[in-house]
């Protein structure tokens, strides 16, 4: 009789001494600051200039917002 096995090994979490997770998650947390600025300079760009008035802001100030 044949006998399989079909485990893999699992890692546990500390590749590195938590050097490398620390860097990916550093990395995924820039990633994920960048997009939301993107994402709210897209958003503002599409009002027009009475709207962003009304918010208190010009264009100049979008590209400011997220830095």
């Amino acid at each position: 009789m044949a006998v399989y096995d079909y485990s893999r090994p699992q890692m546990d979490g500390h590749l590195f001494g938590g050097r490398l997770n620390r860097m990916i998650g550093d990395t995924l947390g820039r990633l994920a600051t960048w997009h939301d600025a993107r994402a709210t300079r897209t958003a503002l760009n599409r009002l027009s200039d009475r709207e962003l008035d009304d918010i208190g802001l010009c264009r100049a100030d979008i590209a400011r917002i997220g830095r």
